[in-house]
């Protein structure tokens, strides 16, 4: 059945609930899991600083949402081990998130993702959007969608 899950993960508190079910789920499939975390690209804010303080700010940007990425798969990573499920990590930045998603879970050759969605409902997602529903429509993989 499934064999390699591609989950990805933000450090939120649904997202350690995505890291608790997929690591459950592994254990029951015998399969290996893949963690995610996309950061953001620098804000378009801080373009319109002097060239000197805005390679300062893009270093700044990239040193803290790397740590944060890392801080995050660490995490992640620990509980595989607790669990005995293989682990691997992947980390991208890009404002493109959802094709991010569909992107990487494509290139290591997952063959389910498995996300956590807010269930805002219809004018919640009206407001903010759903990464999970724009995943969907972007991948050709498997999902499993929690509540």
């Amino acid at each position: 059945m499934f064999k390699h899950i591609f989950v990805p993960v933000d450090g939120s508190e649904l997202s350690v609930r995505a890291m608790d079910a997929s690591l459950e789920l592994a254990l029951k499939l015998g399969a290996r899991v893949t963690g995610f975390v996309c950061e953001p690209d620098i804000p378009l804010s801080a373009v319109n600083a002097s060239p000197t303080t805005f390679a300062r700010k893009i270093e700044a940007h990239e040193a803290r949402t790397e740590a944060h990425a890392h801080a995050v798969l660490d995490s992640f990573a620990q509980r595989a081990r607790e669990c005995g499920v293989p682990f691997e990590s992947e980390y991208r930045r890009s404002d493109q998130t959802d094709a991010t998603i569909a992107e990487v879970a494509d290139m290591v050759q997952a063959d389910l993702i498995l996300m956590v969605t807010h269930g805002r409902g219809l004018f919640g997602e009206m407001l903010f959007g759903s990464h999970t529903k724009n995943v969907m429509s972007r991948t050709k993989v498997a999902m499993l969608v929690l509540h």
